[in-house]
């Protein structure tokens, strides 16, 4: 919103107080000013000049010699090139000396050997800028109407010295989208007093009601519409103060009877429209919903085709305008109308928002319905505006305003303690304070002690509750002065919750091992959100969820595996030369089992890695070595020992992953993710060479951690060491013979390392070897031999009953 400071002053008194003043007090209030502009560069020397004479240059065809005006004994002679220079004219001049903006210097200057003695101005030159100069000026110089005074300076008369504040408003505050409100809230701030606007019309005798009758079909969606009447009019340019007013709030003028209905939108915050009565061709208005694929040319010239949606405005048979949106082209006023039906109504926000997201057309109009307007001054703004016309296009309103009203203009009712307005807000104000308070917002409110009950007025349609009339009497009463303390009790400093301090302590470890985080999108496209998703998730049976309005194709499903989009962003570095490349992302995927969403997906923690190319170079000792299965395996492993837990890889197929070359993970009983290498039919696809992945559900990982201390005495005692070979059968797993050894040798088995693997000859078909390490170790005392014995045997007896296992000779 565009505050124009001079047209403030109309309503509320802000002289003493500078631009820069004003909008540090606003800020503090609530409504955050962004920035200051002024109209124009301050300019020298300008005064209105009247052109007594014009005529053709002798030496230059396209220059004209004028003799002007300046309310001074001697006439400036002016040599002017602009083509709408005339006789007669009230102009702009910069007399010699005069500064214009730039920093540009009006001299005493010959032009085809006669001198020039000043310069006579358009709009653009004094500081204006070029889209809010009115078109019938934009070719040539500005002129004065009439009644301006020769000799007077032209800044107060172009509005030049004037300051727009612009502000940044939240939604709530709608209230302040038109001066009234602002006025409203700068009188409270500054507790002046406040002269708002004079509505009365001079009607004459004829009815309105003779000329139009209005039938609404909606009434919820159009609880309003008022029709007033008025004839005789006369379009012609608008007064120069309101086309001054106009250009400040950002709107080019066009004519007086559009520059009316502009200027009390922005007065009042009601949007009107002004139809020509004549090129109506019915004597009737109906407001309906428009029918599917209807057609309507707006006042842009473009065809629209509707939807059942949108709401219209009609003459009985087909649609004149687009409802608190635009008008249409074939009612459009123009220089001969005579007649005009000025519309003002109250459409429902909802509404307008779907035709503006339709149609693409977002104006000044809908975005104020969107946002809420004031039900009080709907028909107000309507007479205000027949009032203006009257004025100033010379027309005669017709008595009466025709109007279907069905629109709700109670007040909301909220009740107030002052116990309780202190104890929120620390303050220790009385009965009194908050009665100035109210006083100031110009509420109306009854009072019994310390008990106020305020009737919110309908401009104010964000305050519905106690704590919303509890914020405008901290912000009046001057948020700066609220007191502050400093908290009670003992200080504890903020530290993080475990599972984030995990989740660090996984990407830390991972950037060690030479990985680069990554931050994939969370969506994917449709051919891809069923790809890599790990076992334990597909054995959920989850449903892929669209987005109802995807911005593209590519992301518009929520992704129930990370890996997709990370194997894109290898695709993407491989395509630009980038062979070598190691990424993982924590992230989470979205999981659920419905087709039709009831509730929101869960959402599960995940590790992703990818790895591609050359895992180590070293070029002086000639070593290179490839990412493979093994460099991956290792990386989890290692993982899973710097968090102390065990983890159990079993050989697995699974869809789009190398047949030979995969596993599953197991933690505990449980599945959590896999690792392998991508089908070659899937690396083709998206133009990778041998890539390795994997995928871990952290979920469980996070579950099972338990905090290890950060760091253990270094042993006193001697360990000893025992290495065993079991031959068995070749589909049992290592690690869990492994994790079984683990388990059976505790406390005095200290680590477990598998060290070889055999098979082939003299073992029987089916068969293999399989070589442990095992380490004893007892912190507070030196192991004897028959305590490392007897644990050894009893590991050997368990494993080769539970394994169908025995001892390689």
């Amino acid at each position: 919103m565009l505050v124009s400071l001079n047209w403030l002053k109309n309503y509320v008194n802000i002289e003493g107080i500078s631009p820069e003043q004003l909008a540090e007090k606003i800020t503090k209030s609530g409504i955050e000013v962004d920035k200051i502009e002024y109209i124009a560069e301050q300019s020298s020397n300008v005064v209105v000049g009247y052109v007594e004479s014009c005529e053709q240059h002798p030496n230059a065809d396209k220059l004209n010699l004028c003799q002007v005006d300046v309310g001074e004994e001697e006439k400036l002679q002016i040599i002017c090139g602009a083509p709408n220079v005339a006789k007669g004219q009230k102009v702009a001049v910069a007399k010699p000396g005069a500064i214009l903006p730039g920093n540009f210097k009006i001299k005493k200057v010959k032009l085809r050997g006669i001198e020039s003695n000043g310069m006579i101005c358009s709009l653009q030159e004094l500081g204006i800028e070029e889209k809010y100069v009115p078109k019938d000026v934009s070719e040539g110089i500005f002129v004065f109407p009439e009644d301006v005074k020769v000799g007077e300076s032209v800044e107060p008369l172009l509005n030049l010295n004037d300051a727009v504040l612009e502000f940044d408003l939240t939604p709530n505050r709608a209230d302040c989208l038109n001066m009234l409100g602002v006025a409203y809230e700068v009188a409270a701030i500054l507790d002046q007093p406040l002269d708002l606007p004079d509505e009365s019309v001079s009607t004459i005798a004829e009815k309105a009601s003779d000329y139009i009758s209005v039938e609404v079909k909606d009434k919820e969606i159009n609880p309003y519409y008022g029709a007033f009447v008025i004839k005789d009019i006369t379009v012609k340019p608008s007064p120069l103060w309101m086309r001054n007013y106009l250009i400040a709030a950002g709107i080019r003028p066009i004519n007086n009877v559009v520059d009316i209905t502009n200027y009390v939108l922005l007065e009042y915050g009601q949007p009107l429209h002004a139809f020509d009565y004549d090129r109506l061709n019915t004597k009737q208005i109906v407001t309906r919903k428009a029918n599917s694929n209807e057609k309507i040319i707006t006042l842009d010239n473009e065809e629209r085709s509707l939807s059942t949606a949108d709401f219209v405005i009609t003459n009985g048979t087909e649609a004149v305008a687009l409802a608190g949106v635009m008008g249409g082209a074939n009612t459009e006023v123009h220089s001969g109308t005579k007649t005009i039906l000025l519309e003002a109504a109250f459409f429902d926000g909802g509404t307008v928002r779907q035709t503006v997201k339709q149609t693409g057309l977002r104006s000044e109009s809908s975005t104020r319905f969107e946002k809420g307007i004031d039900p009080e001054r709907v028909k107000r703004a309507g007479m205000r505006a027949c009032q203006l016309m009257e004025q100033y296009a010379g027309g005669k309103v017709l008595q009466g305003v025709v109007e279907v009203d069905n629109l709700d203009r109670s007040q909301k009712v909220v009740e107030i303690e002052v116990d309780e307005v202190n104890k929120r807000l620390g303050t220790d104000m009385v009965a009194e304070e908050i009665r100035d308070i109210l006083r100031r917002l110009r509420f109306d409110f009854k009072q019994e002690a310390s008990h106020f009950t305020v009737h919110v007025p309908t401009r104010r349609d964000d305050i519905t509750i106690f704590e919303d009339m509890l914020e405008e009497i901290a912000r009046i009463y001057g948020y700066d002065r609220l007191p502050f303390t400093l908290p009670a009790g003992a200080a504890q400093a903020g530290a993080l919750t475990e599972r984030q301090r995990v989740k660090r302590e996984v990407k830390r470890f991972l950037q060690g091992a030479g990985l680069m985080e990554t931050i994939t999108y969370s969506l994917t496209s449709e051919s891809f959100v069923s790809k890599l998703i790990s076992p334990e998730i597909k054995a959920l049976k989850p449903e892929a969820i669209r987005l109802a309005m995807p911005m593209t194709e590519d992301h518009s499903y929520l992704r129930l595996s990370i890996l997709p989009e990370l194997l894109k962003t290898l695709s993407h570095n491989v395509a630009r030369s980038q062979l070598n490349l190691a990424s993982y992302e924590l992230g989470t995927i979205f999981v659920s089992q419905e087709k039709a969403l009831s509730k929101q997906p869960d959402e599960k923690l995940r590790l992703s890695a990818a790895l591609s190319g050359m895992w180590l170079e070293q070029p002086w000792q000639q070593e290179r070595k490839r990412v493979d299965f093994y460099v991956v395996k290792g990386i989890v492993e290692a993982l899973f020992d710097h968090l102390n837990l065990s983890v159990r890889f079993e050989q697995a197929v699974l869809p789009d992953m190398h047949p030979g070359r995969c596993a599953t993970l197991s933690y505990g009983n449980q599945t959590i993710g896999f690792i392998g290498q991508l089908h070659p039919r899937l690396e083709k696809e998206l133009g990778l060479k041998e890539t390795y992945v994997f995928d871990i559900n952290m979920e469980e990982v996070l579950n099972g951690y338990q905090h290890v201390p950060s760091y253990t005495d270094i042993p006193k005692y001697p360990s000893v060491t025992r290495d065993v070979a079991f031959i068995m059968d070749d589909c049992v797993a290592a690690g869990a013979v492994k994790e079984s050894i683990q388990a059976i040798g505790a406390p005095l088995v200290k680590h477990v390392s598998i060290f070889d693997l055999y098979t082939g000859d003299n073992l029987p078909a089916g068969k293999k070897s399989v070589a442990f390490k095992l380490v004893y170790q007892d912190p507070d005392k030196t192991l004897k031999d028959d305590e490392v014995e007897a644990s050894f045997e009893q590991i050997i007896q368990e494993i080769n009953t539970k394994y169908d296992a025995y001892i390689r000779s």
